[in-house]
Protein backbone atom coordinates (compact mmCIF):
# COMPACT_ATOMS: atom_id res chain seq x y z
CA UNK A 1 0.00 0.00 0.00
CA UNK A 2 1.24 3.54 -0.77
CA UNK A 3 2.38 6.05 1.61
CA UNK A 4 -0.40 8.34 1.98
CA UNK A 5 -0.33 11.01 4.60
CA UNK A 6 -2.37 10.97 8.60
CA UNK A 7 -4.50 13.89 7.06
CA UNK A 8 -4.89 12.82 3.97
CA UNK A 9 -5.83 9.39 5.39
CA UNK A 10 -8.02 10.99 7.70
CA UNK A 11 -10.05 12.54 5.06
CA UNK A 12 -10.04 9.96 3.23
CA UNK A 13 -11.90 7.59 5.83
CA UNK A 14 -14.03 10.37 7.17
CA UNK A 15 -15.28 10.69 4.20
CA UNK A 16 -15.94 7.13 3.68
CA UNK A 17 -17.84 7.36 7.11
CA UNK A 18 -20.12 10.54 5.70
CA UNK A 19 -21.00 7.75 2.78
CA UNK A 20 -21.90 5.02 5.41
CA UNK A 21 -23.64 7.21 7.80
CA UNK A 22 -25.76 8.49 4.63
CA UNK A 23 -26.36 5.29 3.60
CA UNK A 24 -27.16 3.05 7.35
CA UNK A 25 -27.39 5.71 9.65
CA UNK A 26 -25.33 6.11 12.99
CA UNK A 27 -26.18 2.87 14.76
CA UNK A 28 -25.29 0.97 11.47
CA UNK A 29 -22.20 2.61 10.86
CA UNK A 30 -19.36 0.63 12.19
CA UNK A 31 -14.89 1.08 11.83
CA UNK A 32 -15.46 -2.50 10.38
CA UNK A 33 -18.19 -0.55 7.63
CA UNK A 34 -16.20 2.27 7.09
CA UNK A 35 -13.09 0.25 6.70
CA UNK A 36 -14.88 -1.31 3.90
CA UNK A 37 -16.06 1.64 2.14
CA UNK A 38 -12.75 3.42 2.49
CA UNK A 39 -11.01 0.11 1.13
CA UNK A 40 -8.42 -0.09 3.90
CA UNK A 41 -7.69 -2.53 6.11
CA UNK A 42 -9.25 -2.94 9.76
CA UNK A 43 -6.13 -2.66 11.87
CA UNK A 44 -5.06 1.31 9.59
CA UNK A 45 -8.96 2.56 10.78
CA UNK A 46 -8.82 1.52 13.86
CA UNK A 47 -4.46 2.79 14.25
CA UNK A 48 -6.45 6.74 12.86
CA UNK A 49 -9.65 6.30 14.66
CA UNK A 50 -9.52 4.10 17.61
CA UNK A 51 -13.30 4.39 18.12
CA UNK A 52 -16.13 4.93 16.94
CA UNK A 53 -16.84 8.21 19.16
CA UNK A 54 -13.79 9.59 17.96
CA UNK A 55 -14.55 9.11 14.02
CA UNK A 56 -18.15 10.54 14.47
CA UNK A 57 -16.53 13.72 16.26
CA UNK A 58 -13.90 13.95 12.99
CA UNK A 59 -17.28 13.93 10.72
CA UNK A 60 -18.94 16.79 13.03
CA UNK A 61 -15.84 18.69 12.23
CA UNK A 62 -15.52 17.99 8.72
CA UNK A 63 -19.11 18.80 8.07
CA UNK A 64 -18.88 22.12 10.43
CA UNK A 65 -16.08 23.14 7.81
CA UNK A 66 -18.69 22.93 5.17
CA UNK A 67 -21.01 24.88 6.83
CA UNK A 68 -18.17 27.67 7.69
CA UNK A 69 -17.86 27.89 3.94
CA UNK A 70 -21.73 28.47 3.43
CA UNK A 71 -21.81 30.67 5.59
CA UNK A 72 -18.77 32.79 4.71
CA UNK A 73 -20.10 36.51 4.10
CA UNK A 74 -17.75 39.14 2.98
CA UNK A 75 -16.71 41.55 5.94
CA UNK A 76 -14.95 44.28 4.13
CA UNK A 77 -18.09 45.76 2.88
CA UNK A 78 -20.60 48.12 4.48
CA UNK A 79 -23.45 46.03 3.48
CA UNK A 80 -24.06 45.57 6.95
CA UNK A 81 -25.98 42.51 8.73
CA UNK A 82 -29.35 42.22 7.62
CA UNK A 83 -27.63 41.15 4.08
CA UNK A 84 -24.83 38.99 6.00
CA UNK A 85 -28.17 37.30 7.16
CA UNK A 86 -29.74 36.97 4.01
CA UNK A 87 -26.62 35.80 2.32
CA UNK A 88 -25.58 33.33 4.90
CA UNK A 89 -28.72 31.64 5.02
CA UNK A 90 -29.52 31.88 0.97
CA UNK A 91 -25.75 29.92 0.90
CA UNK A 92 -26.89 27.77 3.27
CA UNK A 93 -29.43 26.46 1.86
CA UNK A 94 -28.79 26.00 -1.80
CA UNK A 95 -25.37 24.41 -0.80
CA UNK A 96 -26.15 22.35 1.54
CA UNK A 97 -29.65 21.95 2.25
CA UNK A 98 -31.75 21.95 -1.51
CA UNK A 99 -28.38 19.41 -2.68
CA UNK A 100 -27.40 17.91 0.37
CA UNK A 101 -30.70 16.32 2.35
CA UNK A 102 -28.95 13.17 3.31
CA UNK A 103 -26.48 15.34 4.70
CA UNK A 104 -29.48 16.89 7.15
CA UNK A 105 -30.65 13.28 7.82
CA UNK A 106 -27.28 12.25 8.76
CA UNK A 107 -26.72 15.68 11.25
CA UNK A 108 -30.20 15.32 12.71
CA UNK A 109 -29.82 11.31 13.23
CA UNK A 110 -26.36 12.12 14.75
CA UNK A 111 -27.89 14.31 16.88
CA UNK A 112 -30.90 12.13 18.32
CA UNK A 113 -28.00 9.71 18.51
CA UNK A 114 -25.90 11.32 20.76
CA UNK A 115 -29.61 12.69 22.99
CA UNK A 116 -29.78 9.19 23.72
CA UNK A 117 -26.23 7.85 24.37
CA UNK A 118 -25.74 7.87 27.71
CA UNK A 119 -21.38 6.29 26.98
CA UNK A 120 -19.42 6.99 24.76
CA UNK A 121 -20.83 9.13 22.20
CA UNK A 122 -22.98 11.53 24.82
CA UNK A 123 -22.29 15.45 23.95
CA UNK A 124 -21.70 14.60 20.06
CA UNK A 125 -24.93 16.70 19.56
CA UNK A 126 -23.95 19.40 22.14
CA UNK A 127 -20.92 19.86 20.13
CA UNK A 128 -22.94 19.88 16.88
CA UNK A 129 -25.05 22.75 17.75
CA UNK A 130 -22.79 24.89 20.00
CA UNK A 131 -20.30 24.59 16.80
CA UNK A 132 -22.96 25.72 13.82
CA UNK A 133 -24.67 28.37 16.65
CA UNK A 134 -21.11 29.72 17.50
CA UNK A 135 -20.38 29.84 13.25
CA UNK A 136 -23.35 31.73 12.88
CA UNK A 137 -22.89 34.16 15.41
CA UNK A 138 -19.36 35.55 14.38
CA UNK A 139 -20.17 35.73 11.12
CA UNK A 140 -23.08 38.37 12.50
CA UNK A 141 -20.84 39.71 14.18
CA UNK A 142 -18.06 40.04 11.60
CA UNK A 143 -20.09 41.78 9.07
CA UNK A 144 -22.05 43.99 12.30
CA UNK A 145 -17.97 45.46 13.08
CA UNK A 146 -17.38 45.51 9.11
CA UNK A 147 -20.16 48.02 8.89
CA UNK A 148 -20.45 49.63 11.77
CA UNK A 149 -23.81 48.52 13.51
CA UNK A 150 -24.80 46.77 16.48
CA UNK A 151 -27.53 44.68 16.91
CA UNK A 152 -30.60 44.95 19.47
CA UNK A 153 -29.72 41.16 20.62
CA UNK A 154 -26.60 39.57 21.69
CA UNK A 155 -24.98 37.31 18.93
CA UNK A 156 -25.21 34.28 20.70
CA UNK A 157 -29.28 34.30 21.32
CA UNK A 158 -29.37 35.79 17.53
CA UNK A 159 -26.98 32.81 16.41
CA UNK A 160 -29.14 30.17 18.27
CA UNK A 161 -32.42 31.62 17.20
CA UNK A 162 -31.30 31.27 14.10
CA UNK A 163 -30.04 27.62 13.85
CA UNK A 164 -33.26 26.65 15.16
CA UNK A 165 -35.41 28.64 12.66
CA UNK A 166 -33.09 26.73 10.16
CA UNK A 167 -33.89 23.30 11.98
CA UNK A 168 -37.42 23.65 11.34
CA UNK A 169 -37.15 24.89 7.78
CA UNK A 170 -35.25 22.02 6.88
CA UNK A 171 -36.86 19.27 8.98
CA UNK A 172 -40.21 20.36 6.85
CA UNK A 173 -38.39 20.21 3.84
CA UNK A 174 -36.70 16.87 4.46
CA UNK A 175 -40.19 15.52 5.44
CA UNK A 176 -42.04 17.11 2.53
CA UNK A 177 -39.51 18.90 -0.15
CA UNK A 178 -41.17 21.44 -1.87
CA UNK A 179 -38.73 23.90 -2.89
CA UNK A 180 -41.05 27.02 -3.48
CA UNK A 181 -43.04 26.71 -0.62
CA UNK A 182 -39.88 26.24 1.30
CA UNK A 183 -38.13 29.28 -0.35
CA UNK A 184 -41.41 31.38 0.25
CA UNK A 185 -41.09 30.22 3.98
CA UNK A 186 -37.20 30.85 4.13
CA UNK A 187 -37.87 34.26 2.62
CA UNK A 188 -40.08 34.93 5.60
CA UNK A 189 -38.18 33.59 8.60
CA UNK A 190 -35.05 35.72 7.34
CA UNK A 191 -37.48 38.89 7.51
CA UNK A 192 -38.41 37.90 11.33
CA UNK A 193 -34.59 37.51 12.37
CA UNK A 194 -34.04 40.50 10.77
CA UNK A 195 -36.26 42.25 12.45
CA UNK A 196 -35.32 40.94 15.69
CA UNK A 197 -31.65 41.68 15.53
CA UNK A 198 -33.27 45.36 14.62
CA UNK A 199 -29.08 46.34 13.25
CA UNK A 200 -28.51 49.87 13.52
CA UNK A 201 -25.36 51.79 12.76
CA UNK A 202 -23.45 52.39 16.20
CA UNK A 203 -23.25 56.51 15.47
CA UNK A 204 -27.17 56.12 15.87
CA UNK A 205 -27.44 54.29 18.17
CA UNK A 206 -25.29 56.31 20.64
CA UNK A 207 -27.46 59.60 19.58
Amino acid sequence: MAYVKAAEREEQIVAAAIRVLGAVGVAGTTLRAVATEAGLPLGTMHYVFPSKDKLLRAVIAAVERDVAAALHVRVDSDHGVAQAIRQAVDNFWSSLVENEIGLQVMQYELAMYSARDDGGAGGLGRLQFQGYTALIAESYERAATAAGERCAVDYDTLGRLSLAMMDGLIIQYVTNPDPERARRDLDHAVDMIVRFADPRPIAAAAD
